[in-house]
């Protein structure tokens, strides 16, 4: 009797019309729930691997087309997304729907193994000029006894008397259209084509140890928050000697004390006094490149900004850099000492007959216009 799997979506948890976003949120749901690091009940690993199957294939959109079309039937025949049979003739196209020919089971497929992710926290310097930074995630590695066999040393698996070594089972079925022959994945070897009668004792069977990987990575000069990087083949082993998954690096900058990013901008707030602000001055500054001079125009008004070419977040694909834009902020003083409000009332003095003494205010202005 055939093994019957569940539906990737009831797996899931999610419709069939389910966004990429709902499924990404219910896979990570599932996995963290299940993942044999934290849930160690009986059926939490089984849970977890057919979890991450489902999302494997409801992930891709091209995967997802397939599943939707053919359903398991897609991952088990290798079906291409165009009409066609991946590395298929017309009798394997036959034998996908009416078993004419012998077939190989799940035996040679070769799958890539699952990604991994791995969060990275930078300072807005490190990511401004870059940085080379040490990284340590969790993930499997080949068992170094069975080599990612599986088996003990010495020992072969046998070929399961269930399929005969096919790793399908056949059943026949009368039809109107005469005999149909339903093929499906052999329960007992999973496809395999033989059984391991003596599994290793260091993985228990399973071709791979858990362990601590520890990398050092190169950060791109003028990488941005929330910016992924792939290391490829640094996920996990792929099941049966296949190719490992890829490591993505999801980059996360701290925010800084004095300067904001600005899409390769750097912004800063520079407070200046009424003097400063009415003379003119040239200031000196800090910025992540060192001191840099500021000029001050005289008659400067709060929120005039000031703009420093070159000083900015270098480009990621391409040569150059942003600015560094310098926002003036005239600070009103509020705790005036005796001699400083006398020169004040004196300078307020000078003022008298200028301005809205002399000119309309707005308030007039808008009065004259309405009434005439």
């Amino acid at each position: 009797m055939a093994t019957t799997k569940r539906d990737y979506y009831e797996v899931l948890g999610v419709g069939r019309s389910a966004s990429e976003d709902a499924i990404r949120k219910a896979y990570r749901k599932l996995a963290f729930q299940f993942h044999p690091d934290r849930n160690r009940e009986p059926g939490a690993a089984e849970r977890f691997k057919e979890a991450q199957e489902a999302y494997e294939t409801l992930a891709d959109g091209d995967k997802r087309a397939l599943y939707d079309r053919y359903g398991h039937l897609a991952s088990e025949r290798g079906f291409s997304n165009g009409g066609g049979f991946a590395g298929f003739g017309i009798e394997d196209i036959f034998e996908s729907f009416f078993g004419a020919a012998a077939g190989t089971g799940r035996r040679g497929r070769v799958q890539r193994g699952a990604d991994l992710r791995t969060d990275v926290t930078l300072t807005l310097e490190e990511a401004v000029f870059g940085a080379e930074k040490e990284i340590s995630y969790p993930k499997h590695e080949v068992c170094g006894h069975c080599t990612g066999r599986g088996i003990e040393p010495g020992s072969e698996p046998v070929v399961c008397p269930r399929c005969n070594g096919t790793g399908e089972l056949r059943r026949a079925q009368q039809s109107i259209f005469g005999q149909m022959v339903n093929v499906s994945m052999c329960d007992r070897c999973r496809g395999e084509g033989t059984l391991v009668q003596d599994p290793c004792r260091e993985c228990r069977g399973q071709g791979s140890v858990r362990a601590t990987k520890t990398l050092r990575v190169n950060i791109p000069a003028g990488i941005d928050d929330n910016s992924q990087i792939r290391l490829s083949n640094e996920g996990e082993p792929g099941p049966r000697g296949g190719p490992p998954g890829h490591l993505y690096l999801v980059i996360h900058v701290q925010s800084h004390r004095y300067f904001r990013r600005q899409g390769n901008d750097l912004l800063v707030e520079l407070p200046i006094n009424i003097a400063q602000a009415a003379l003119g001055d040239e200031l000196e500054i800090e910025s992540l490149d060192g001191p840099v001079q500021v000029k001050v125009a005289p008659g400067t008004q709060s929120g005039r900004m000031v703009r420093v070419r070159g000083k900015g977040v270098p480009y990621l694909r391409e040569q150059g850099r942003g600015d560094l834009q310098i926002r003036l902020k005239v600070s009103t003083p509020t705790d005036l000492t005796p001699t400083q409000r006398e020169l004040l009332e004196k300078l307020a003095e000078t003022f008298d007959g200028v301005g809205p003494h002399e000119d309309k205010g707005l308030f007039e202005k808008f009065k004259d216009a309405i009434i005439g």
